[in-house]
């Protein structure tokens, strides 16, 4: 019996290849050597990431990735975790 993917399930495909695209390019320019090939990776980066936000707005769009505003509280903490970290 042939299963067939739902248009849902091919664009949650989408969107988890391009989350992994942008974490590969990422490490990608942070372990080049060479200026031209990181800016080359930076700017397909860029790419990578207009990409996946319109994934994410067609699925946010048609409510399979609903989310919600984040409380000003919550917030505030992940701004002092991260202001923490930095040296």
């Amino acid at each position: 019996m042939q299963s067939i993917l739902t248009e849902q399930e091919i664009v949650t495909d989408l969107l988890t290849s391009e989350k992994h695209h942008t974490s590969t390019i990422n490490t990608f320019i942070t372990e080049s050597t060479c200026s031209n090939l990181r800016q080359n990776l930076k700017d397909i980066l860029n790419e990578e990431h207009s990409i996946h936000e319109n994934i994410y707005n067609l699925m946010n769009q048609k409510g399979w990735y609903p989310t919600s505003d984040a409380q000003a509280q919550d917030v505030q903490k992940v701004k002092d975790k991260f202001n923490s970290l930095q040296v």
